[in-house]
C-alpha cells in the first residue's frame, strides 16, 4: 500500500507543481485548519432558525470527527507524514507535528459536507466543492499518504450521518 501512496504522491508532485498552484494550495489548506471554515459555517447556520438543525448536525460531525480521528486513531496509528520518509521535498506550509492517519482535514471536511448533504441543505454542493479542494491540497503539499485522505472522506461521511442523526434526536428533545 506505502508503493501505491508513494507512486500517486510523487505523481502529483512531479506533474501538477506550478508557480500559482504553490500559492493557491497552502491557502486552501489554511481554510481547513482546524476545521476553521466549517465551524464557521456551523455557528453562522446555528444563529438562523431556519437552519439550525444542519448546523447542530454539522457541529455533531464536527464533535464525532475530532474526537475518533484525532484523540483515538491519529495516536493510535501513529503513521508517519510522508515528508518525513521522502526528505527531498521541500514542504510549503509549516511541518504538521501531529500524525498522518487519518487526514484530519479531509475528515473535518467531509464530516461537515455530509451532515449538509443528510440534513438537505442545498450548499452541501459549493461545500463538497471544497472539500475536495482541501483534500487535493494535503497530497498535493505532500503532508498526507492517498490511504489517509480516503480514509477522511470515508471517516468524514460517517460522521456526517451520524451528526444528522443525532440532531434529529436533539431537535426532538427540545
Amino acid at each position: 500500500m506505502l508503493s501505491i501512496d508513494f507512486a500517486i504522491l510523487n505523481f502529483i508532485y512531479d506533474n501538477f507543481r506550478s508557480s500559482w498552484l504553490d500559492v493557491l494550495m497552502p491557502l486552501i489548506t489554511s481554510l481547513g485548519n482546524a476545521g476553521a471554515i466549517w465551524i464557521v459555517l456551523a455557528l453562522c447556520m446555528l444563529i438562523s432558525k431556519k437552519y439550525r438543525k444542519a448546523g447542530i448536525a454539522v457541529c455533531c460531525a464536527l464533535v464525532l470527527d475530532v474526537i475518533i480521528c484525532n484523540v483515538i486513531l491519529k495516536p493510535m496509528v501513529a503513521r508517519i507524514r510522508p515528508y518525513d520518509i521522502n526528505t527531498a521535498i521541500q514542504l510549503l506550509i509549516h511541518r504538521p507535528t501531529d500524525f498522518s492517519f487519518p487526514s484530519g482535514h479531509t475528515a473535518a471536511s467531509f464530516s461537515a459536507v455530509s451532515a449538509l448533504y443528510f440534513s438537505r441543505q442545498r450548499i452541501w454542493i459549493p461545500s463538497l466543492i471544497l472539500a475536495v479542494l482541501i483534500a487535493f491540497s494535503r497530497l498535493y503539499l505532500y503532508v498526507h499518504y492517498p490511504s489517509d485522505v480516503l480514509a477522511g472522506i470515508l471517516l468524514g461521511c460517517i460522521f456526517g450521518f451520524a451528526g444528522c442523526r443525532l440532531s434529529n434526536h436533539i431537535y426532538k428533545w427540545h
